[in-house]
């Protein structure tokens, strides 16, 4: 499974799949991206393992970090 999409709102990250799953998860669970500028959060490149934020430091991947953190909160299938 891999991100195909990203975006936010106010208080959370959300990503699409490519097999059609979106996930959401708290942006207070990632304090680099909470405390980014709407600017700074979509400057980001989508990988083969995952995301990345060159200019905060930040990688979000579904195998890793977001599944580790405590299984996202918003999934629809």
């Amino acid at each position: 499974m891999r991100i195909t999409k990203v975006w936010f709102n106010d208080e959370n990250i959300y990503f699409r799949t490519d097999v059609g799953h979106t996930i959401g998860n708290p942006l207070a669970w990632f304090p680099s991206l909470l405390n980014a500028t709407p600017e700074q959060r979509h400057r980001f490149r989508i990988g083969h393992y995952g995301v990345h934020w060159e200019e905060l430091n930040e990688d979000l991947s579904l195998e890793g970090r977001l599944f580790r953190i405590g299984i996202n909160i918003f999934v629809q299938f």
